[in-house]
């Protein structure tokens, strides 16, 4: 019984496997990543291909109602599988891959194999008709996800230099020899004419996969390639009605990349009378701007379709270098220093710079000092090194902000968590392009090297920024509401260049400076024959000052930005030697060990205001008689001799005498104990000290033996589980 069963089994199951040789090929080719998912919808299959060898075994013995039964058994069945897939690509959807999120999207060689694997599964499950798959689509996907891992962009891969090819060797170097000037230029005119007609191919609509290989039989078939001259169909046919032919189809590509331009919207419908898809909201006729870009592809495809019947030489000429071309580029006063210290793991990239960035001069940039990676403050005249386009040099900023006046007013330091203006000399770049700020170029440092991010607003060679000042000045000579101000100016010329500022005392006495003092005023010379003192001031003021007023004036003074710009040469000395430019005036103190200048006149000293001393009152006897007796003076007039109480001798009795001797005795007996007991409590103070220090020792002790025995019995817990998992 048993035997016959199986017999049963054997001839059921090779009835499935024929009519299930497709599926069995296309798991083969699937591959190991979605080898779970093909297993379910073979088993999904396998059971409809059973339920349909068992149906049409017991077709002549079953009425109408059980083909009914039957097909309907079979629509679950097909429901089933359909919901199956509709689950796994609902799951596939929602597993987010972290890289992507975190990178983006990467056109890998991987995720173009997925992509197409998942596309051969749709295809599998939608077309059950289709015995041929292209061959090298076939080895792509037998390749599995593996392959191509070198060429995959993985930003979070780092490779090491041993992993590449040696290219030291020699057949290393022939098989890139013909890939630059000194090699064989016929095989580069080879590869230009294949990679010409591979391109030509593309954009036909006619494009060839390739070879074939039956999967069932195992047979190999060789796809029809196209030649320049084209197929059998078309060698009769005259050379103008090809070309003809194909203008027509570039016209008609060009016309339909242009009107399906984009993504179609949903509310796109169809139109029942002439059947033209049309937009919802929008005309049906093609606008002008549609008519544009139809006439400017046609007029691209035509160009190219000119451009592929000339020669290499004359296109050239005409077109220029294509891209992906090799060329060999002469740059002449080159430092021997970039040849000798060359290193091709750091390659050289070639770019061009405009006219207007040929220039030198001042350029204003909006700063913003880095708030995470740099801890420290920018302060202005600190060279920095910034890279703005394709340049990289040193320079001196001068930092400033701008104030509701329109005036930059500079700034010592960069502000906290706000951007600022800077201004340096160095070339010129457009606007709106970006910069990097960094103050050392060494890689030895703990933190990240951006010191400030900024973006050029412009380039202005008349930039003015001020710096706030304030003069203070002391009164020499004081007249009605005019006075003579010194010590702040130095020379008459300072003077004259203030004439009309407003000027101020402590008290708020506001004046204006007039003009310098005169010689006969209050600036002689303090010898005969002498130079007079320059830089007295006359000033006007609303009321008469003192002369113990301080008088200042504010005002604004221009900053001068330095001329500095150092291209750095890193390109002219080893890798491993760090390039040094100019150093900050605090890393100079540093090396020299130089304290910070200080200057007296800004540090904080004590206010020591004198007691001020007022006269006494006199009222001349006049008027005294005139005041009543209250508010007279009552001057009482001193005497020659003192009181009496004054001079008398005081002398102890004999009874206060022995009582005042009782004290003293008392007095020293007091503090004889009071000396003899602060004693012992030192004594014992220290005896108390001494039995804690031992307990401390003792504590010590216990508790370091306590740690090494845990720590023990933690690395034998740690040996035993490392063993464990080792087995």
């Amino acid at each position: 019984m048993k035997i016959a069963l199986w017999n049963v089994l054997n001839l059921m199951m090779e009835s499935i496997l024929e009519k299930l040789s497709l599926d069995m090929v296309l798991i083969l080719v699937i591959g190991r990543i979605h080898m779970k998912r093909a297993m379910t919808t073979t088993v999904m299959r396998v059971r409809m291909m059973t339920t349909t060898v068992m149906r049409g075994e017991d077709e002549n013995n079953h009425n109408v109602d059980n083909h009914l039964s039957s097909g309907t058994e079979e629509r679950e069945d097909n429901d089933d599988m359909e919901n199956e897939l509709k689950l796994t690509k609902s799951s596939l959807r929602r597993c987010a891959n972290l890289i992507q999120l975190v990178y983006g999207k990467s056109t890998s060689t991987s995720e173009t194999l997925s992509k197409e694997v998942q596309d051969s599964i749709e295809g599998e499950e939608s077309d059950e008709d289709e015995f041929f798959k292209p061959k090298v689509e076939g080895n792509k996907l037998r390749e599995g996800l593996d392959s191509g891992i070198v060429n995959t962009d993985d930003c979070s891969k780092i490779k090491s230099y041993e992993d590449l090819k040696s290219w030291k060797q020699e057949e290393v170097y022939e098989s890139i020899r013909d890939r630059f000037v000194t090699g064989d230029w016929s095989k580069a005119a080879q590869r230009n004419q294949v990679s010409k007609g591979k391109s030509e191919d593309d954009d036909s609509d006619d494009a060839v996969y390739g070879d074939y290989e039956d999967l069932e039989t195992g047979e190999k078939q060789e796809g029809q390639r196209k030649d320049n001259s084209g197929c059998e169909g078309i060698e009769n046919e005259d050379e103008s009605a090809v070309e003809e032919r194909r203008l027509k189809k570039l016209s008609l590509r060009a016309k339909f990349d242009v009107q399906y331009d984009g993504s179609e919207s949903p509310e796109e419908e169809m139109n029942e009378k002439d059947g033209a898809k049309f937009h919802c909201g929008q005309p049906n006729e093609i606008g002008l701007v549609d008519q544009m870009k139809e006439e400017i592809e046609f007029r691209k495809q035509m160009n190219i379709a000119e451009l592929n019947d000339l020669d290499e030489v004359t296109r050239l000429e005409l077109e220029g270098f294509r891209t992906g071309t090799y060329l060999r580029m002469e740059i002449h006063d080159v430092p021997f220093e970039m040849v000798e210290y060359f290193d091709p793991c750091h390659p050289v990239l070639v770019g061009g710079i405009g006219l207007g960035e040929q220039n030198v001069g001042y350029m204003q940039v909006r700063l913003k000092r880095h708030r995470w990676w740099h801890k420290k403050v920018l302060k202005s005249r600190d060279p920095i090194i910034v890279s703005i386009g394709w340049r990289r040099f040193q320079t001196i900023p001068v930092y400033a902000i701008e104030d509701r006046s329109g005036r930059h007013r500079m700034l010592k330091y960069t502000p906290e968590h706000m951007h600022c203006l800077a201004t340096f000399w160095g070339p010129l770049a457009p606007p709106q392009t970006g910069v990097v700020a960094v103050q050392n170029l060494s890689n030895n440092q703990a933190s990240f090297r951006i010191a400030a991010t900024a973006v050029v607003l412009e380039f202005n060679h008349e930039v003015k920024i001020k710096k706030k000042i304030k003069l203070v000045g002391y009164p020499c000579k004081i007249f009605k509401k005019t006075a003579l101000i010194k010590d702040m100016f130095t020379s008459d010329l300072e003077v004259a260049q203030c004439e009309g500022k407003e000027v101020r005392t402590v008290s708020g006495i506001r004046g204006q400076v007039k003009k310098a003092a005169k010689e006969e005023i209050g600036n002689q010379p303090k010898r005969k024959g002498g130079q007079p003192r320059e830089g007295i001031a006359r000033c006007t003021f609303e009321d008469r000052i003192l002369m113990s007023d301080i008088v200042f004036m504010r005002g604004w003074a221009d900053v001068e930005i330095p001329r500095f710009y150092n291209p750095l040469t890193t390109a002219l000395q080893p890798r491993d030697k760090i390039w040094q430019g100019m150093k900050t005036v605090a890393e100079l103190r540093r090396e020299h060990n130089l304290s910070i200048p200080v200057n007296k006149n800004s540090l904080y000293k004590p206010i020591g205001r004198t007691p001020r001393k007022f006269n006494p009152l006199v009222i001349p006897k006049s008027l005294q008689a005139a005041l009543p007796f209250e508010s007279k003076p009552k001057d009482i007039p001193g005497r020659k001799r003192p009181l009496l109480e004054n001079r008398r001798a005081v002398v102890m009795e004999p009874h206060e005498r022995k009582v005042h001797v009782l004290f003293q005795q008392l007095q020293l007996i007091r503090n004889e104990k009071m000396k003899k007991r602060k004693l012992k409590q030192q004594h014992r103070k220290k005896e108390i000290e001494a039995e804690r220090a031992k307990d401390e020792q003792l504590t010590r002790k216990r508790q370091r033996e306590e740690r090494r025995e845990r720590y023990r019995e933690q690395d034998k817990l740690m040996k035993k589980i490392r063993r464990h998992s080792e087995v």
